[in-house]
C-alpha cells in the first residue's frame, strides 16, 4: 500500500515538473517559429503560441493522469519499474506529438512560403530531338 501511494505522488511530480519545462522550452522556441510565420501580425503568432501551450498543458497532464492507474505494488522494485514505465509511456506519447505538431508547423510554414514565392517563368526554348529550338 505504502508503495502504491508513493508511486502516485513521484509519478504526479515528475509528471507536473516535465510538463512545465517542456511547455517553457515549447513557449520559448515556438515563438520564434510563430514570428516568422506571421511576420505580418505578431498579435497573432503570440496570441497562437499562448493557446498552443495551454491545449500542451491539458492534453499532457490529462493524458499523464490517465495513463496512471497504479495497482498496489508489493515491493520497492515493482513499484520504481512500473513507475519507469508509466513515465517512457508518457515520454514517447509527447514526442510522438511533438513531431506531430513539428509537421504541422512546417506545413503551416510551407504555405506561408508559397504565397511569397515569385511565379514560375515561362519557357524560353523547347527541346526537340535533343536540340534546342527557340522560339523567339
Amino acid at each position: 500500500m505504502v508503495y502504491g501511494i508513493l508511486v502516485y505522488v513521484v509519478y504526479a511530480v515528475v509528471a507536473i515538473a516535465m510538463t512545465a519545462i517542456l511547455a517553457r522550452t515549447l513557449f520559448r522556441a515556438g515563438a520564434v517559429f510563430l514570428d516568422d510565420v506571421f511576420e505580418d501580425k505578431p498579435n497573432l503568432a503570440e496570441a497562437v503560441n499562448r493557446l498552443l501551450v495551454v491545449g500542451f498543458y491539458m492534453l499532457n497532464l490529462g493524458y499523464a493522469l490517465f495513463i496512471l492507474r497504479a495497482e498496489p505494488q508489493d515491493t520497492a522494485f515493482d513499484a520504481v519499474a512500473f513507475l519507469v514505465q508509466r513515465l517512457s509511456i508518457l515520454l514517447i506519447t509527447l514526442g510522438v506529438i511533438h513531431f506531430i505538431n513539428v509537421l504541422v508547423f512546417w506545413r503551416i510554414r510551407q504555405r506561408a512560403e508559397l504565397k511569397t514565392a515569385p511565379h514560375p517563368i515561362a519557357p524560353q526554348a523547347f527541346l526537340v530531338g535533343g536540340l534546342a529550338n527557340d522560339e523567339t
